[in-house]
């Protein structure tokens, strides 16, 4: 039997009879991240949506052998709740998520993908190096973030890495009791990505969505994940990093509902353009 995974499931307000959307949350964070905004918003479009929470993650079970769990084991996860649906789903996976949901496609396939903020295809050590220079004290109190430990500081580093200026106090605080431990065993795989090459890549429709202000993963890369798919890549204006929680995050749902409109033929008005350039 599968581990236990908690599932966060949000039905369509009126069923359009779209695909539906399945959330994989990023790296030392759980699925509560999606429905603060995400999920509600995506719920009145018509879709019937799912996020989960990953092995160790959230109320999932786990938590006592989360650094066993690798990507592969991750990826295991989104297949056990697709396999669950009866439909081919929208994957959306934000960073580490990305990666997971683009693991699950070596062996299965979807509606449609799309990339929130994702881990680049050269891995976490160039972005981690940069890091480090820009935020010095960032690995310090991210580990005060993971044990509830916050200071004053904590939550000023932490703010500054995976929000844009724009987030307030009050948005901020929703954000800080979801912060817990990642496994090291994803990390260390997240850190060699460009020494595994994907076993395949379905042809799917796929949008990579990145903010303009991303402190960990600088927006003119996005185009190396996105040539790797054949999709598109939309840069949000003053955007951090955690996309769906940021308060730019209305402009990169409004996105992804006009972009699967068009792709997916569900009678939407058409596409605009990319709010900006990639920078």
């Amino acid at each position: 039997m599968h581990r236990q995974l908690h599932l966060l499931d949000r039905p369509a307000l009126e069923d359009r009879g779209f695909p539906p959307l399945v959330f994989v949350h990023g790296g030392y964070i759980n699925s509560a991240c999606w429905d603060v905004s995400f999920l509600p918003f995506f719920q009145r479009r018509g879709y019937h949506c799912y996020a989960l929470d990953l092995s160790g993650h959230g109320r999932s079970a786990g938590r006592r052998e989360l650094h066993n769990f690798g990507l592969d084991d991750y990826a295991e996860d989104v297949a056990h709740i697709v396999a669950s649906l009866g439909a081919s789903p929208v994957l959306i996976g934000h960073s580490m998520g990305a990666i997971v949901v683009q693991r699950y496609l070596e062996t299965a396939s979807a509606k449609a993908l799309v990339m929130l903020a994702p881990v680049p295809p050269t891995g976490l050590a160039v972005s981690g190096m940069q890091l480090a220079l820009r935020q010095p004290d960032f690995i310090a109190e991210a580990e005060r973030a993971v044990r509830g430990e916050y200071t004053a500081k904590t939550v000023r580093v932490m703010r500054e890495v995976y929000f844009s200026p724009d987030v307030s106090a009050e948005q901020f605080a929703v954000f800080q009791p979801m912060v817990q431990d990642e496994s090291m065993r994803a990390l260390t795989e997240l850190m060699t990505l460009s020494l595994r090459l994907p076993a395949r890549k379905p042809r799917i429709p796929a949008l990579v969505i990145g903010g303009q202000l991303d402190a960990l993963f600088a927006a003119n890369r996005l185009y190396m994940t996105a040539a790797g798919w054949n999709g598109e890549s939309c840069v949000i204006p003053r955007a951090g990093h955690m996309l769906m929680m940021d308060p730019q995050w209305r402009s990169v749902a409004e996105k992804i509902d006009d972009w699967l409109g068009v792709h997916l033929g569900l009678n939407r008005d058409q596409t605009p353009e990319c709010m900006a350039q990639i920078v």
